[in-house]
């Protein structure tokens, strides 16, 4: 998805009525995950443009890089909601292709089908 329809995307689902502060769905946990690996990042990035005593450790970096197989789990979920959503509400596999970026009904069909596999792996401990 380009710069610009990511913007737009953004905007429009920034109207949607906001989460609860108790929120422990999915996607509150990939924002809280991403948070604390960007907060990781720039305290990284300040200790080394002002020559500070090191402030990141090793297990710092290592509980970062331990959040990732989390996030990428949930992502798939949250993927495989909403392409689910989509259909119910009446989208065509070449309109979800689209705003996948996609290029074909064909690719985004197949795209839902690896993520369905991975996730039931996953709840069968085969992954």
């Amino acid at each position: 998805m380009p710069r610009d329809s990511s913007e737009q995307a953004r905007e429009r689902l920034s109207a949607l009525a906001p989460a609860d502060a108790d929120d422990t769905t999915a996607a509150r946990c990939v924002e809280q995950d991403a948070s604390l690996i960007g907060r990781l990042l720039a305290a990284a990035g300040e200790q080394g443009h002002h020559g500070q005593a090191p402030g990141v450790i090793p297990a710092d970096v290592g509980a970062a890089l331990g959040l990732f197989e989390g996030l990428r789990e949930q992502l798939d979920r949250l993927e495989t909601q909403v392409v689910i959503e989509a259909r119910r509400c009446g989208m065509d596999w070449r309109q979800i292709a689209q705003h996948q970026g996609l290029n074909s009904s064909q690719a985004a069909s197949q795209r839902y089908q690896r993520l369905m596999t991975r996730l039931e792996e996953i709840r069968q401990g085969v992954r």
